[in-house]
C-alpha cells in the first residue's frame, strides 16, 4: 500500500536465482525499465512521487548501469473510470514488458493485490520485478497474513522473480499493534477491505495484538460498494471497541467508512495503514475526511520524514527538491529512487551478464549490505528487505504529517 529463485528444487525454499550463461538474454546493449504505478486517483500523488524518484536515480547514473544504456517508461495501471489500479489495466502492462525484449526489469506494483496480478506474467517470461510499495505477506512467503496457496501460485515456473524494498506486513503489523497499546487501547476492532492486502494485514495486526494482550474484538470485511456504513459503525460501538483499525486501502470508499466510524463511535481512535495514508484521505480539496475529524485519526507508512533517513537519505531529498521544487517532497519518492537504484545496481553487478534476464534475478536475490538512501539493508531468500522501521503519521489541517518512528515490539 504496502516476488523471487535458484534452480526449481530450491525456489521451494524461497531461494532466489538460476543458473547463468545465455539464456534470458536480451541480445542488447540498450535495455528498458518499465514502472506500472496508479496515476489517477487517491493513490496518484503518491505514484507521481515514486517515478520523480526513479527519473532522479536514472539521470544521477546518466541512464546507464556498468556497460548498458537504460531506457525508462512509465506506465499506469489504474484508470479514470475506477481511480484507482485496475486489474485489466495491470495485466496489460505486465504483458507489455513481458512482450518487449529489451525488457530486464520491472518496476511495480503499488498495490498489493495489483502485483498478485502482474507477477505471474511477469514471472513466466523470466523478468525481474522490484516493487517500492507492496507490503502483503502472502506475495514472498507463506507467514501468517498469507491466504491458502500463497506465495507459489504467484510463480508458475517455480523460480523467484520478485523482490520489495519496503517491510511486509507482519513488520506493519506489529508497529500498528506497538502505537495502539501505546495510545492506550484496550478494546480494538479491525475492519478489511477484503482485498489481498487489506485481509493479510489484518490478520498480522491482529496477532500482534494478541501478542500485545489486546485481542481485537473482531474482524470483518467491508463493503467497497457501500452507500455508507453507519450499521457497521452501530455494530462496532455495541461491542464497546475504544480503537478502530481499518485495513486496506482509501480507495476502495475508505473516506465514507473513516466518517461513519467517527461519527457512529464518538469516543474511539481511527487508525489506518499506509494504504490509506495520502492526501486523498484527509484533505478536504480531494475529497478526504473534515478536519474536525483530524485530532483522531493515525496512519502508518514505511515511509519516514527526511530527517529519519541516514546522511544518504537527508542528501537525497535535498537533491529531489533542487530538481522538483522546494515543498514538493513526498515520502514515496525515496521509495522510487531506492528500487530504481537497486535495479541499476543488479544490473551492474551482473556485469557483462547484465542483459541477461535471469543473471539480474540471481544480483537482486544476492544483494547484502547494501549502502543505500534508505540505509543499508539486504534482500533475503524470500525477496524481503532487512529493513524494519516504520513511520507514524498524524493528520493536521487535512494534510499528513510524520510523528515518530517506530520500533515494533514483540509483546
Amino acid at each position: 500500500m504496502l516476488i523471487a529463485g535458484t534452480a526449481v528444487g530450491v525456489a521451494a525454499c524461497g531461494g532466489g536465482g538460476g543458473s547463468t550463461g545465455t539464456s534470458g538474454s536480451t541480445g542488447t546493449k540498450s535495455l528498458t525499465i518499465y514502472s506500472s504505478l496508479p496515476l489517477q486517483g487517491a493513490s496518484g500523488t503518491n505514484s507521481k512521487a515514486l517515478v520523480n524518484g526513479i527519473k532522479l536515480a536514472l539521470q544521477q547514473a546518466g541512464n546507464k548501469a556498468g556497460q548498458f544504456t537504460i531506457k525508462y517508461q512509465s506506465l499506469d495501471d489504474s484508470t479514470a473510470q475506477t481511480g484507482k489500479w485496475d486489474p485489466g489495466q495491470t495485466s496489460s502492462d505486465a504483458r507489455k514488458a513481458a512482450q518487449d525484449k529489451s525488457t530486464i526489469l520491472y518496476i511495480g506494483e503499488f498495490n498489493s493485490g495489483a502485483s498478485a496480478i502482474s507477477i505471474p506474467i511477469l514471472n513466466r517470461a523470466g523478468i525481474g520485478q522490484i516493487s517500492p510499495a507492496n507490503t502483503a505477506v502472502g506475495l514472498t512467503s507463506n507467514a501468517a497474513g498469507a491466504s491458502p496457496g500463497e506465495p507459489q501460485k504467484y510463480y508458475p515456473t517455480g523460480k523467484r522473480t520478485y523482490v520489495r524494498v519496503v517491510p511486509k506486513d507482519t513488520v506493519q503489523g506489529a508497529a500498528l499493534a506497538t502505537v495502539m497499546k501505546s495510545d492506550g487501547c484496550k478494546k480494538p476492532y479491525i475492519l478489511n477491505d477484503k482485498e489481498v492486502y487489506g485481509q493479510g494485514l489484518a490478520t498480522n495486526t491482529s496477532n500482534s495484538l494478541k501478542t500485545q494482550g489486546i485481542p481485537p474484538l473482531g474482524n470483518d470485511g467491508w463493503d467497497a460498494k457501500a452507500a455508507n456504513y453507519r450499521s457497521v459503525a452501530s455494530k462496532i460501538a455495541g461491542k464497546g471497541a475504544d480503537c478502530v483499525f481499518m485495513s486496506g486501502i482509501v480507495d476502495n470508499n475508505g473516506v465514507q467508512l473513516t466518517k461513519d466510524l467517527a461519527a457512529g463511535i464518538p469516543n474511539a481512535k481511527l487508525y489506518s495503514p499506509d494504504g490509506f495514508c495520502e492526501s486523498g484521505w484527509v484533505s478536504p480539496k480531494e475529497g478526504g475526511v473534515p478536519t474536525n475529524l483530524d485530532s483522531r485519526l493515525q496512519c502508518t507508512v514505511a515511509t519516514l520524514s527526511p530527517d529519519s533517513y541516514p546522511p544518504n537519505g537527508k542528501k537525497f531529498f535535498t537533491q529531489y527538491e533542487a530538481k522538483y521544487g522546494k515543498g514538493n517532497t513526498n515520502p514515496y519518492a525515496i521509495y522510487g529512487y531506492a528500487a530504481a537504484s537497486l535495479a541499476l545496481d543488479a544490473i551492474k553487478r551482473a556485469g557483462a551478464n547484465g542483459n541477461n534476464r535471469q543473471d539480474v534475478i540471481n544480483q537482486l536475490f544476492a544483494t547484502k549490505n547494501l549502502p543505500s538512501v534508505l540505509g543499508t539493508y539486504s534482500i533475503d531468500k524470500n525477496g524481503d528487505t532487512s529493513v524494519t522501521d516504520y513511520g507514524l503519521y498524524k493528520v493536521k489541517n487535512g494534510a499528513i504529517v510524520f510523528d515518530k518512528v517506530v520500533k515494533p515490539q514483540a509483546g
